[in-house]
């Protein structure tokens, strides 16, 4: 599936309102705790840390990023590209 396929879809099932923008980041901000929860709970706390649990908390944190930038007309394909320039920039070494 391409980046922005993916986008197009999970666009499909959000619940739009007036609010949200706000909900989208508060959202990812409650996804990207779980993954750190999982990762904590990995490495400190002796859990196992599963493919199938890591790929669901990373898929929610996908849909979300992927939402925000579909609110600000942004396409995910434009978000990837731009973040490897950026790494390639940063990293030259």
């Amino acid at each position: 599936m391409e980046f922005n396929e993916y986008q197009q879809v999970a666009h499909e099932t959000l619940a739009d309102d007036e609010q949200v923008l706000t909900n989208l980041a508060i959202g990812l901000a409650c996804e990207s705790g779980a993954v750190s929860e999982l990762i904590q709970n990995y490495t400190f706390r002796g859990h196992d840390l599963t493919k199938e649990k890591l790929t669901k908390e990373l898929g929610d944190v996908l849909w979300y990023i992927s939402q925000i930038a579909e609110w600000a007309d942004i396409s995910f394909e434009e978000v990837a590209l731009k973040n490897l320039q950026h790494i390639a920039e940063k990293y030259k070494h």
